[in-house]
């Protein structure tokens, strides 16, 4: 039988509810494939709606309902060069995180990450 100490310590985590909303809703925003290949895309990339939707074959309004959901959450960043805005994952160690969670579970190697995406 586990000890009370780890039980009641785990219970108080248990009880930290806005920090698993926050998990939760992190990987609601990542389980359409859609959103995670865009947001792989955009740790290695800076694009725009026209580049990600050819690259990605989809319409450029598809895209941008994609950009903005990712972007709402601050998973992704934009800026404005001239009449074309930008987008790119947001340097952050969030990001980092889910970059390399997902090259470990989909065993693949993203060797300039690191140097795209410092802190």
């Amino acid at each position: 039988m586990q000890s009370n100490f780890k039980l009641e310590f785990l219970q108080k985590e248990l009880g930290k509810e806005d920090m698993f909303m926050t998990v939760a809703q992190l990987f609601s925003l990542l389980c359409d494939s859609t959103r995670l290949k865009i947001f792989w895309l955009l740790c290695h990339s800076k694009m725009c709606v026209n580049d990600i939707a050819q690259t990605m074959e989809m319409t450029m309004p598809a895209v941008s309902h994609h950009l903005k959901v990712l972007k709402d959450s601050n998973l992704i960043e934009s800026y404005r060069d001239g009449k074309e805005v930008f987008y790119s994952a947001s340097k952050n160690e969030r990001n980092k995180i889910l970059h390399d969670m997902m090259e470990k579970l989909m065993e693949m190697s993203c060797p300039d990450f690191d140097d795209n995406h410092e802190k």
